[in-house]
């Protein structure tokens, strides 16, 4: 798989796996990991969504910059996704974190993100599919010229 588009699948795989792995070492390390699986358990389909499209966005990311050295505003995009999703999924164990807080002085954090969880992951949800969206169109943008340079060589 050393094409191009091989390499952005493995990107995205590997981005995927990454992102699950903060996932649970997080809560593992939090709450331990009986509440981590029970928590998996419960909000899979919102976990495994937001580390999917966060794999997406790194593989269509990886592709376009194959195609186009120098796509940075791309990355901020990226970036910032992958924040919310990231946000998102460990919201789920935020209220274990209450024991700590307040030394930290976070209770009102740790309040809101557990009241809205499943908000939460909607909203990274939501950047997510704007992430994808958004470096699709580049992706095309690029692959357009691309096509355009090979036609003319």
């Amino acid at each position: 798989m050393t094409t191009r588009v091989g390499k952005a699948i493995l990107a995205a795989i590997a981005a995927s796996g990454a992102l699950l792995g903060i996932y649970f070492g997080v809560l593992s390390l939090v709450s331990g990991w009986d509440f981590t699986v029970e928590q998996f358990l419960a909000y899979r389909y919102f976990v495994l969504a937001l580390a999917g499209g966060f794999g997406v966005q790194v593989g269509l990311f990886v592709h376009l910059r194959a195609l186009v050295r120098g796509a940075r505003e791309q990355g901020v995009v990226l970036a910032t996704s992958g924040t919310a999703s990231t946000a998102a999924m460990v919201s789920c164990c935020a209220h274990y974190v209450a024991n700590v807080a307040p030394i930290i002085g976070a209770v009102g954090l740790v309040t809101f993100a557990t009241q809205y969880q499943v908000e939460l992951f909607w909203v990274g949800l939501a950047f997510n599919a704007a992430g994808i969206l958004y470096i699709t169109s580049k992706v095309v943008q690029a692959s357009k010229e691309h096509a355009k340079c090979v036609a003319v060589s």
